[in-house]
């Protein structure tokens, strides 16, 4: 952020104070603001604005900060725990972050023993620790791509982080330069066209296979709409019910100043 978002930052701080009930120190917010200026202002103001909404007290730099990291995209401990195993099979491809891979090397001495239950208590160790200190000094979620043997499961894996936003279009297409070494079978053809925008038709093993990812995807890009939809309702419920309090306590103001 540069100077004058900082301020602006720092006055929409003092502005969420006061919607939440309490008085805010023009200088608190302008340090909050500070502390906070390592972050995208969008992704600061979306917090502030959770918080406003989400928030019964006070409100505290943790409450702002646990908004904005949560905001990284990083998985859960569970889930990340999910993505290391995955990972573990060679056959498949899989898009992690650099705190996963980490944290399953750290584990991965156990996990060889055989003990899986300690291997996941390590990992989580680890990965909780890890995920910590990267927000601690904002550092933005960094996914790579590991790639399996299985061409098909490649493909799947990398078109759906692509179309996650977890990598870029032009790194999937990297990613997939190899299936072309050899000869180009036209499921090969298939599979690339499906990052370079050449249409060829694929077996239907393959159309089986994509149309299955292509229906996972929309089926999860529903329910995402589902949840906005849900909270914007929830958006109007609150601010009608914060105006129809504000409009209830002017008028047991004026009635009192009637008496």
């Amino acid at each position: 952020m540069n100077d004058a978002q900082v301020a602006g930052l720092a006055a929409a701080i003092c502005a969420t104070a006061e919607a939440m009930g309490q008085e805010m120190n023009p200088g608190t917010a302008a340090m909050m603001a500070e502390d906070l200026c390592a972050y995208p202002v969008a992704t600061v103001r979306a917090a502030l604005k959770a918080c406003r909404l989400e928030v019964k007290g006070r409100l505290a730099m943790a409450e702002i900060l646990q908004r904005v990291q949560a905001a990284d995209g990083r998985p859960g401990k569970d889930e990340a725990w999910s993505i290391a195993l995955t990972a573990s099979d060679e056959s498949e491809t899989v898009v992690m972050t650099a705190e996963i891979q980490q944290a399953m090397a750290a584990a991965q001495p156990v996990l060889g023993l055989g003990d899986k239950v300690g291997a996941r208590m390590a990992f989580m160790s680890a990965y909780e620790r890890l995920v910590a200190g990267a927000r601690a000094e904002a550092k933005p979620a960094a996914w790579s791509v590991s790639l399996g043997f299985d061409p098909v499961r490649r493909v799947t894996a990398i078109e759906s982080a692509v179309r996650m936003q977890l990598i870029t279009h032009e790194s999937g297409a990297k990613y997939l330069a190899d299936l072309r070494i050899g000869p180009i079978t036209d499921d090969g053809q298939a599979i690339a066209g499906l990052l370079t925008g050449t249409t060829v038709q694929a077996s239907p093993k393959l159309r089986a296979k994509l149309a299955e990812v292509r229906s996972s995807v929309e089926a999860a890009k529903a329910r995402q709409e589902r949840e906005k939809r849900k909270k914007a309702q929830a958006d109007r419920v609150n601010t009608y019910l914060r105006k129809r309090k504000a409009r209830e306590a002017i008028a047991a103001a004026q009635r009192k100043e009637g008496i």
